[in-house]
This record gives C-alpha cells, sequence and structure tokens, in this order.
C-alpha cells in the first residue's frame, strides 16, 4: 500500500490546456493507456529528460523538436520503445504523423513519451486507433483521468494543483505524474506533465524546469535505476491576463517559480510513498557537507544500500549499515570522528560512534514508523541535501520478477 498518498485531490483546470484519454489495449484489453494532451497555439514549452544513454525513440525525437514550437504531446504505457532501434523510431515517427494529421499540424509539433516494457516495439496501429477517441475527449478538466492514463505499475494516480496571485489574476498550476519503480531520476522522472496558464517566455521556463527539477524529480530514487524514458514538461499556455514574464526579476516570477517547485516536489514524493512493495517513506537528510557532490554520494550511498533498506523494511535499527555506507560514499578524507547520525531525533551515532545515551528501544521505536528520518551530520561544512527513497520489501521483488508476466 502507498505510505501516506492519500486519494487524488482536486485538479484545477489550466486554461489553454486540454487533455484527452483512450484505451488503445497495449498490454491490457480495455485499459486507458493513450493520453493526448493540447497546448494552446503560442504556448511555451519546456521538458527534461533522461540522461541513460539508452535513451528510448520518443526520448530522442521530443529533444529534437523541443525548440520548434510543439503543440500536442502523444503519451502510451505499457510500451517503452526502448531498445527497439529504427523500427522503434518510426514507430514513434507514425504515430506524432497520424495525429498531426488528424488535428492540422506539423509532425513535428507533436511530442512523443511512452512508458512500459523495454524492448518490445511499440504497436503504432493501435497507438494510431486509439486516437479519434482520444481528441474527441479533449476537455481542460480531464487531468484525474490523464493522471490514471499515464500509470504503470502504479497503484494511485498522482496529481497536485496550485492557485496563486499575480498582478491581481488567479494563476494556475496543475500537474501529473507517474512512477513506482526504476526510479533513479536523472534529469526527470519517469513522467511528469505540469501546466499553467500563466505567460513564460521559453527560455526562462526551460531555466525554470531545469531548477525545480533537481530539486525534487532528481531528488527521489526507490532502486537506483535510471528510466531509458524519463521525461518532465512544463508548459505554459499564456491565457492568463498578467505580463510576460521573461526574467526572473519580473513581476510575479518569484511567486510563480515557488508555486511550481511546491506542485513538483509533491509529485516527486508522491512517486516515492507509492514505490513498488513501498512500506517506509524516508527522508534522508544529509548536513555539513563541503558541497553539493558529497552531500549527494553520501545521501545516495543510503538511500541505495540493500543492506540498509532490508534493515528499514524489517524495522530494525542497525546503524551499523548506515556508518558502512558513509564511509564507503567517496568523501574525500572523511573524518568518521566528526559524524553524528540521527534516526528523526534520537541521535543513534555521536562522533563516528554509538551515542553513549542511545538505546535500541528508541531506535527500534523510530524504525517503526511509516515514515522516518535519516539524518548525517558531516561537520566539514555548511553544505545540506536532501533525498526520499524507500524500504525494499519482499512485494518489490514479487513485482519486478512478475513484470513482464
Amino acid at each position: 500500500m502507498p505510505v501516506g498518498l492519500g486519494p487524488l485531490p482536486a485538479l484545477h483546470p489550466v486554461s489553454g490546456f486540454r487533455l484527452g484519454i483512450a484505451s488503445a489495449g497495449i498490454k491490457r484489453v480495455g485499459r486507458k493507456d493513450v493520453v493526448v494532451m493540447e497546448a494552446a497555439p503560442g504556448s511555451s514549452i519546456a521538458g527534461v529528460f533522461t540522461r541513460n544513454a539508452f535513451c528510448a525513440a520518443p526520448v530522442t525525437l521530443c529533444r529534437q523538436r523541443l525548440a520548434g514550437s510543439p503543440q500536442y504531446l502523444l503519451v502510451n504505457t505499457g510500451n517503452a520503445n526502448a531498445g527497439t532501434g529504427k523500427p522503434g523510431m518510426q514507430a514513434a515517427e507514425r504515430t506524432c504523423e497520424a495525429l498531426a494529421e488528424k488535428v492540422g499540424c506539423e509532425a513535428a509539433q507533436v511530442l512523443p513519451f511512452s512508458t512500459g516494457v523495454i524492448g518490445e516495439l511499440l504497436p503504432a496501429d493501435k497507438v494510431i486507433a486509439a486516437l479519434p477517441a482520444a481528441l474527441a475527449d479533449l476537455a481542460e478538466d480531464n487531468w484525474a483521468h490523464a493522471a490514471e492514463g499515464i500509470m504503470t505499475t502504479d497503484t494511485q494516480p498522482k496529481g497536485c494543483s496550485r492557485r496563486i496571485e499575480i498582478a491581481g489574476q488567479v494563476i494556475t498550476i496543475t500537474g501529473i505524474s507517474k512512477g513506482a519503480g526504476m526510479i533513479r531520476p536523472n534529469m526527470a522522472t519517469m513522467l511528469g506533465y505540469i501546466a499553467t496558464d500563466a505567460p513564460v517566455a521559453q527560455p526562462l521556463l526551460q531555466a525554470l524546469l531545469h531548477e525545480a527539477a533537481n530539486l525534487s524529480f532528481n531528488r527521489i530514487t526507490i532502486d537506483g535505476d535510471t528510466s531509458t524514458n524519463d521525461s518532465c514538461m512544463l508548459v505554459a499556455t499564456g491565457k492568463a491576463d498578467i505580463p510576460l514574464i521573461d526574467s526572473p526579476d519580473a513581476q510575479g516570477y518569484e511567486e510563480l517559480a515557488t508555486a511550481i517547485k511546491d506542485v513538483m516536489l509533491t509529485l516527486a514524493q508522491a512517486i516515492v510513498r507509492d514505490g513498488e512493495g513501498a512500506t517506509k517513506f524516508v527522508t534522508i537528510r544529509v548536513n555539513g557537507g563541503a558541497n553539493n557532490d558529497e552531500c549527494l554520494d553520501v545521501a545516495y550511498a543510503v538511500a541505495h544500500s540493500p543492506l540498509i533498506k532490508t534493515a528499514l523494511f524489517a524495522s530494525d535499527p542497525n546503524w551499523g549499515r548506515i556508518l558502512a555506507a558513509v564511509g564507503y560514499a567517496g568523501v574525500p578524507d572523511l573524518d568518521v570522528e566528526k559524524i553524528d547520525v540521527y534516526l528523526d531525533d534520537v541521535c543513534i551515532t555521536r562522533q563516528g560512534g554509538r551515542a553513549a545515551e542511545y538505546e535500541e528501544s528508541q531506535g527500534a521505536r523510530v524504525m517503526a514508523q511509516p515514515e522516518i528520518t535519516i539524518r548525517i551530520e558531516l561537520g566539514r561544512g555548511e553544505v545540506n541535501e536532501t533525498l526520499w527513497t524507500t524500504d525494499l520489501s519482499h512485494e518489490y521483488v514479487r513485482i519486478n520478477a512478475e513484470y513482464r508476466t
């Protein structure tokens, strides 16, 4: 069951952005697995994508087309179209061409996205056959249905919406995401889509998305695997009646940036909360580093350790495993006598050894909680970093062992 992830909240429509959902039967007959998103003409669109060298065909096309005034986003689940070579690229192009023909735009204005099984060719004919139904379903208030339509092993749809005021006008930011496994994003998450009706110049929107992704989707990990298909898109339709936001000094930029970062962090944490087989939502906070890289190296060493993750699942306060991970994280000239480690507010180790006042029952109490913070004080500087992860359960193994069956 998801950890602390409640029902999908109300998702406010974004003026100038419509979504339509249909069933192509890619993996299961009758499942909603195709989503078309339409941005109003003149919208700004920004994107960040996986750094996996074996990226999927749709990722390659998105990168090529991002600067060419795209207007439509075409998403399918059940098939990643990754590791499929030239036939996979041709299949992705065919689906884009079919959508472009139906809506009267250039194929280069369609951005494709796929998620699902790697190494299987996208059944383009099934996707194309579903396009009329998806287009007929286009509506600004279809966010909740779209959140379901992009799911794979997710157990719950994920969405977030905020409203702020800029220059006397109400501005809406709404987003959805999917992901539950194969999560260690590198520039994005599995799939994420956020839209606002604020008018934002594309270069500034791209910079904002990059910054926001690094604070959210690039700070989560479930299993340490970076997907071939990670993509996150930010759309600004410009339908709100306020002046164009074209620089960080423009009126409303700070408020808008804060709200977008909040939405993206909520979506990213929802992925962790719904991690495959997860029973714990774990915050790893590393304080007192000399730089960001060493803080992240320590945090990821702890987050990716199978020994720590299985101890979390067992609610076992085996703090020696945490010390071992910190020690092999690769921090140069690490002085272990400066390191303190906490489970929530319980100090388990001080100056590199067991804290004198620590009792096993204290650690066991914290580890039994569904939400836990592991805090590591390095004592080397003023830099802090935080990321979020899960435990490793029997259910995670079962889900991934049976993924293709």
